[in-house]
């Protein structure tokens, strides 16, 4: 009898230390702290909701604060200060090519006709700095809106967002875990978080699932897309896929999950990504003997199969001192020891271990091209300028995981579908989403994809 009542007592003990505490309570509870996170912050808070955010890392940021890039847009007030002429149709059109048509075209549609009003509410609202616009690979007009000078662009989002947050009172709780949804294809009750020192539940009549994709955790992005194994990754840590297992735990569907896109300018040794406005604003792409060999501004993954057919599955970005000059986010590479410099050519070659009258008649080639605008050999449409003033540079750089396509499948509202339809108060945005840039993303499309569909989820489970 006695050891019954041990064992009944030892029982009890699992079942209250393992039970969450008591319940916490909002009106909209937000998974992750990221770009998409906190623009749905805002916006619910804005619709009168009593918001909460949880983010399991001790930094609000997410893969937003390591884009670089920036947010592509068309039409936008920026562009027509600097005299560009585009169209959301046209950006629509770029996406579509550079997904290879696997995208859902009314997601695409969603986020290509409202990014213009993101980069207005970025700019005008919240008073971020979109002022730079240039183009990144797979687009046909430059749209790619950035901090003046081409300073980095998520770190400026994330400042801005988050002071726009702190100024609401939103309450962000940071190293706080979110565990489970609660809820079923019927609808969603709130969540499980933990932290350090407790595990409780935070009700809420809708839930925002905003955690990035799964980049970071090698054994997932393995098991959808074997070739990858052993790749490195651009992500923060925390894009481990934990919202994507928490919809599918809940009869959330999931799309395009063996869509993984690589970056095709990582540093090999560093895992540091080097944005594409690097190639946007004029450098070219060299292998190791010293040549050409790819249109740079092609789509990324055109440009990553093509760097791991170079000798060593490598290559270098080569460009010279307008390009830095003209792009802030150079300069932090200097500072981080990734960038080789002679004052000429021939220098920089011998410090690549290449042939210097290789590397030389590549640069004329390219010149020529430029002067002729015309790129005969590899049809590249953006030549921004000649590569002809020292001191001249050189990153070697090579493919990494960079983002997943696939995830949670939403409709044009952000919410969350299971087989039976929309999933009642729960909604997603972000790279935890897939479907929307089918096959391959391209440059500056995941910020707009943030900010649009992160700004749709807030408003829409505010009003919930």
């Amino acid at each position: 009898m006695l050891r019954l009542r041990v064992l009944a007592v030892l029982l009890f003990a699992v079942l209250v230390l393992s039970a969450p505490a008591a319940a916490d309570s909002a009106d909209v509870v937000v998974v992750g702290a990221g770009g998409a996170g906190l623009a749905a912050a805002i916006e619910a808070h804005d619709q009168g909701a009593e918001v909460i955010v949880v983010e399991k890392m001790p930094m609000v940021g997410g893969n937003t604060l390591y884009a670089t890039g920036g947010l592509n847009a068309a039409g936008t007030q920026p562009q027509a200060e600097l005299g560009i002429e585009d169209s959301p149709e046209k950006h629509f059109e770029d996406t579509l090519a550079g997904g290879g048509g696997l995208n859902l075209e009314d997601l695409v549609s969603v986020m290509t006709e409202q990014a213009p009003e993101a980069v207005a509410w970025l700019t005008e609202d919240l008073g971020a700095d979109l002022s730079d616009v240039g183009r990144l690979g797979g687009s046909s007009v430059n749209r790619t809106h950035r901090p003046t000078g081409g300073e980095p662009v998520g770190p400026h989002l994330i400042e801005v967002l988050r002071a726009a947050a702190d100024e609401r009172g939103i309450d962000i709780r940071v190293e706080t875990e979110a565990v489970e949804i609660l809820g079923d294809p019927q609808g969603v009750s709130g969540i499980v978080v933990e932290n350090d020192d407790d595990r409780y539940t935070i009700e809420a009549k809708s839930v925002v699932v905003t955690t990035g994709g799964f980049g970071a955790d090698e054994a997932m992005f393995a098991e959808y897309d074997q070739d990858l194994e052993g790749f490195g990754t651009t992500n923060a840590p925390g894009a481990t896929g934990d919202g994507i297992i928490m919809v599918d735990d809940i009869g959330g569907e999931l799309i395009h999950m063996d869509q993984i896109q690589t970056h095709p300018t990582v540093h090999p040794e560093r895992n540091i990504m080097i944005t594409e406005a690097v190639r946007g604003n004029g450098a070219i792409l060299v292998n190791a003997e010293g040549e050409r060999f790819v249109d740079e501004m092609d789509t990324r993954a055109v440009v990553s199969a093509a760097i791991l057919e170079q000798t060593g599955g490598s290559a270098f970005l080569f460009f010279d001192d307008p390009v830095r000059q003209g792009l802030g986010a150079v300069e932090n590479y200097i500072d981080q020891g990734l960038v080789k410099k002679a004052d000429t050519v021939s220098g920089l070659a011998e410090e690549l271990g290449a042939d210097p009258s290789v590397l030389e008649e590549t640069k004329q080639a390219y010149n020529a091209a430029v002067e002729a605008g015309e790129d005969e050999q590899f049809g590249r449409d953006d030549l921004p300028a000649m590569i002809d003033e020292g001191p001249y540079y050189a990153i070697e750089i090579g493919p990494a995981v960079h983002h997943t396509m696939g995830g949670v499948r939403i409709n044009t509202y952000a919410e969350v579908q299971s087989e039976e339809g929309s999933i009642p108060g729960l909604y997603a945005a972000g790279e935890v989403t897939g479907g929307i840039h089918g096959g391959n993303r391209l440059g500056g499309n995941a910020l707009a994809d943030v900010i649009v569909f992160g700004r749709i989820a807030g408003q829409q489970a505010g009003q919930f």
